[in-house]
């Protein structure tokens, strides 16, 4: 499991074990919080495609879906 400080996540990159559409590297572009400033949601930028997906921040906990950095 991937050790994350959820406040930190701005600007991190991450890669996509099983990428899909050629999208395999990824960028943080913002992060959401919720009425007590604690961050909820990340949303993730394809470098490749410039589409955009939102997710929780929990989910890059996984080790078997995103690897930190760009591999």
């Amino acid at each position: 499991m991937n050790a994350i400080n959820p406040d930190k996540l701005h600007h991190s990159k991450w890669t996509a074990v099983t990428p899909t559409h050629k999208e395999k590297h990824f960028l943080v572009t913002q992060l959401l919080r919720d009425a007590d400033d604690n961050v909820t949601d990340v949303i993730l930028e394809a470098v490749l495609t410039h589409r955009e997906r939102t997710l929780p921040w929990r989910a890059l906990k996984d080790d078997d879906t995103w690897q930190t950095g760009w591999r």
